[in-house]
């Protein structure tokens, strides 16, 4: 009896043994590809530039490379960038969730699979050929501009490239599939037995939406913002290929540092700064979330005690 009492608690060691095994790579991959980088930026952060042809010196450890960071020139397009991500994550939040929906709950399972594929098909081509390809769709140039002077829309070449509208264009474009995913795990997981029980208490399509879908839907919604939210605030390649001057972002103000100045110091600053100020915004997205919860809560409660006087 005594053997067989032990056994368990080998059987459970042997488990947790496993899964630390199954996550030593992935342990491995977080401290090589962040926590070492990570550290590596924050102390080169603290330093200077000592010479022009030097990159960084540590000898003197100051704040002065995050005095220097947070100029003008930087909070505007820090607030550019801002501006961008959040407006990009709201256009994506806006049309993905009516195409998770249509793919989760209206399609079969064999043309969901087929849809699924065309939504990931993009990301089997490179990023830059992708973003490139709008260049050359925007351009004043290009077959776009042409077939909109055809039909009467423009008098003129199109000017879209080089514009934060252009910059707005290619995010929403090349972030859009982040959030459709996460969108349609969620909603495919739904009991869709909820919606049809739903409808035959009374409730409309609008209120079993908000009553039903939304509180459901929610894990995926807040996965696909922070999925499309936390890369687009560090783009680099859409700003730099379809931006110009008047769409740059943060992301090439710290590799202009890093490439062209050679100051490793104020890029690093820099960089910090910006992970900083995404973690406040995520930190913001949660609580956000948290009171359209309770909101949302509140309003079901609301519901019922109408429905229940209405009874009585």
């Amino acid at each position: 009896m005594t053997a067989v009492a032990a056994a368990p608690p080998r059987a459970k060691r042997r488990f947790t043994g496993s899964v630390g095994l199954l996550a030593l790579p992935i342990a491995v991959w977080l401290v090589f590809f962040f926590i070492v980088p990570f550290g590596l930026i924050l102390w080169y952060s603290f330093g200077e530039k000592p010479s022009l042809y030097v990159t960084h010196s540590n000898d003197v450890l100051s704040l002065a490379r995050y005095v220097e960071a947070l100029d003008p020139a930087f909070l505007t397009t820090f607030w550019r960038t801002t501006q961008i991500s959040i407006t990009g994550t709201a256009l994506c939040l806006l049309i993905g969730f009516p195409i998770a929906y249509w793919m989760a709950v209206k399609l079969s399972p064999r043309a969901r699979g087929i849809v699924l594929a065309l939504v990931l098909v993009p990301y089997w081509t490179n990023f830059l050929v992708r973003t490139i390809g709008w260049q050359i769709t925007l351009s004043p140039e290009g077959f776009l501009s042409d077939f909109l002077n055809a039909v009467g829309v423009l008098n003129g070449p199109l000017q879209v490239l080089y514009t934060q509208q252009a910059v707005q264009l290619g995010v929403v474009y090349n972030y859009l599939p982040l959030m459709i995913l996460p969108l349609y795990v969620a909603l495919e997981r739904m009991d869709h037995r909820l919606l049809e029980a739903s409808r035959d208490l009374g409730g409309s399509w609008w209120s079993s939406f908000w009553r039903v879908t939304v509180p459901l839907a929610r894990p995926g919604i807040m996965s696909g913002m922070i999925l499309v939210f936390v890369p687009l605030m560090g783009d680099y390649i859409t700003p730099s290929v379809l931006g110009g001057a008047s769409g740059s972002m943060v992301g090439q103000m710290v590799a202009g540092q890093f490439q062209r100045a050679q100051n490793w110091a104020l890029g690093s600053a820099m960089a910090i700064v910006l992970m900083l100020a995404i973690l406040l915004v995520v930190i913001a997205f949660g609580v956000l979330f948290k009171l359209i919860g309770v909101a949302l809560a509140r309003f079901r409660h609301l519901g019922d005690l109408d429905r229940t006087g209405a009874i009585s």
